[in-house]
This record gives C-alpha cells, structure tokens and sequence, in this order.
C-alpha cells in the first residue's frame, strides 16, 4: 500500500506538475523497465523500444528519476590506459523496496528464491554505501564499477586519496579468492588499496594478505 500510494503521488503530482509529463502510463512503465535493469548496463534504446517511447524522450525521463533520488546511475572507472574498459553506466534505485514494488516481488521469500536476489543484494549493498556518503555531506561519492571487453568485471570500486579500493558483492556465505582475481587490473591505472568481497559470510576476516572479507551487516 505504501509503495502503490507513493508511486501513484510521485508521478501524478510531482513528475506531471514539475516536467509536463504528459504519458503517466508509459513513465510508468519506464521506471519499472529500470527496475528490471537493476545491476546492468543502461541501455537506453532497448528500455525506450520496450516502453514505446524516443531515445530522447527516456533521456529526459532518465534525468528526471536522477535528479528526484529515484534512481542512481554508476559510471564506469576507465582512463586511456585502459583502452578496453566499457564506458556505460549501470543504474540502481535508491530505494531498493520501490524496485521490487516495481518488479512485482510482492514478498521478501519470493524474491530470495528468484533469479534476480542476487541483482537485488547487489543494489542493496551499493546503495548503503551511497547513503554513507550522503549522510555526510558527499552528494558525489565517488564510486565507479569496472567491466572491460573480456567480462573481467569489478562490482564497486571507491576512488580515495588517490587510491582504488575495489570490492566485489556476493549474496554468498562462503567467499573464495577467486571473487577477488580481477581486482589486478586495476593495478595498471593507480595504486590499489585493501580490496573486500562484501556477502553474507558472518565475520570480518581476511580472504588473503590483501583483502577481506566483509558482512554485509557491518553496512
């Protein structure tokens, strides 16, 4: 009921009132066809043919969920060493619950069992860390994932003090280093940090002398 109404506010009052948004159904359907992307690579032409609209108008619908705090896009960490990097965003929601309203997971046992749990975690555990950083006053955190042309792909990767902190999320009790080995590619661009796999584990220990392994309930 809470998400229903709150979905039913948000586009009837604030999205038509502030940017003339004329089509409510198919805004709709735009921010579920995100919902459903949770985790991925944005790919807007594919959202805007599902939907039925322009690329330019799911731009604007886009910029719209940014600026209201509905959805988060992550950039991707590339620079011209790394030639082979993908430079496309992933989206996210803020509100991990308003993504599976939206998805139609109606209770959590159901979502646990689905194949997209681990995409869910994943939006949870990012979206934790965003908030840490807004608690503080840092509207830009600066976080990044990386994904490069052979599918070497690093989940989250925190830029600090001129290093990279990269982290791999697991919706998994039992972590292995093999969750961390592509953390050495970053290692051509900037000194890289203590690195974690965030997952289900209980303790914090360390996976190998140079990263950990992180609860996701120390978040």
């Amino acid at each position: 009921m809470f998400y229903s109404t709150y979905v039913r506010t948000y586009i009837e009052r604030d999205v038509r009132s502030l940017t003339q948004v004329g089509d409510t159904l198919s805004f709709l359907k735009f921010m579920t066809a995100l919902a459903s992307r949770i985790g991925q690579l944005l790919n807007l032409n594919s959202i805007a043919s599902e939907v039925g609209i322009s690329v330019p108008t799911a731009q604007r619908w886009l910029s719209i969920l940014v600026t209201s705090n509905i959805v988060y896009i992550l950039e991707p960490y590339y620079n011209n060493i790394m030639k082979r990097a993908v430079k496309t965003p992933k989206v996210y929601f803020l509100d991990t619950g308003l993504a599976a309203y939206l998805t139609k997971w109606s209770t959590p046992e159901v979502l646990e069992k689905s194949a997209m749990s681990g995409s869910f975690f994943e939006n949870f555990i990012i979206v934790e860390i965003i908030k840490s950083y807004y608690n503080c006053g840092e509207l830009r955190p600066p976080l990044y994932f990386y994904r490069d042309k052979e599918q070497k792909e690093i989940d989250l990767i925190i830029e600090q003090n001129g290093k990279l902190y990269p982290m791999e999320i697991k919706k998994t009790a039992n972590p292995t280093k093999e969750m961390v080995q592509n953390f050495s590619v970053l290692s051509k661009s900037k000194e890289v940090g203590e690195g974690a796999v965030i997952c289900m584990y209980d303790n914090l220990i360390n996976l190998d002398e140079k990263n950990r392994v992180i609860p996701y309930r120390y978040l």
